[in-house]
């Protein structure tokens, strides 16, 4: 989870996620599926919401490497909880978009300083969320997971101590579960 306040124009039923799982989560349930990332406006919402928008401009440009970036990451969380490593294609998504940027060392008042430099401004943001996601991938890729309510599509970073949390929230999704085995079996 991040420090940041969430923009109160969000949307999002899940927020707060570290920042390339916050991005997978700008697609949420619905008929259609719901997507905060559908125009400009929406994008500097989910910009506000990361802490973003004094770094990074809300324009075309951003929206649609932001959209790449999302997709990119999409193909490599499902490849990584599905089969616990990237392929080739997962890996060239994630690479191309971090071929737009770098981590500059220099050299701080305090020792080492590092700096994220983006090749072009729209760039910065999906740089950040997708090498985000590869210090996730570090950290455990059984981690990286997607809710395990069949109606939900969110996705969270499981930082409980056994690695066994199922729900993006339990307080939703894990009681809608508890209450359909529960009206099963009184059924039954």
């Amino acid at each position: 989870m991040t420090d940041v306040t969430a923009d109160p124009r969000d949307p999002r039923p899940l927020i707060g996620e570290p920042l390339a799982l916050d991005l997978l989560n700008t697609r949420w349930a619905g008929t259609p599926v719901n997507d905060l990332l559908t125009g400009v406006e929406e994008y500097g919402i989910w910009l506000s919401s990361n802490g973003l928008s004094g770094r990074c401009a809300a324009d075309e440009a951003g929206l649609a490497a932001i959209r790449e970036t999302r997709e990119a990451i999409r193909l490599a969380a499902q490849e990584a909880r599905d089969q616990g490593e990237l392929s080739l294609r997962a890996r060239e998504g994630l690479d191309a978009v971090l071929a737009h940027g770098r981590i500059r060392r220099t050299a701080g008042p305090g020792g080492a300083e590092d700096r994220v430099e983006a090749d072009r401004p729209e760039w910065l943001a999906p740089w950040l969320a997708a090498d985000d996601f590869l210090t996730l991938l570090g950290q455990g890729a059984h981690r990286v997971k997607q809710c395990a309510h069949e109606a939900c599509i969110l996705h969270f970073f499981d930082a409980s101590q056994n690695g066994r949390r199922r729900w993006c929230r339990m307080a939703v999704c894990g009681n809608r579960a508890k209450a359909a085995r529960h009206y099963v079996k009184a059924r039954g």
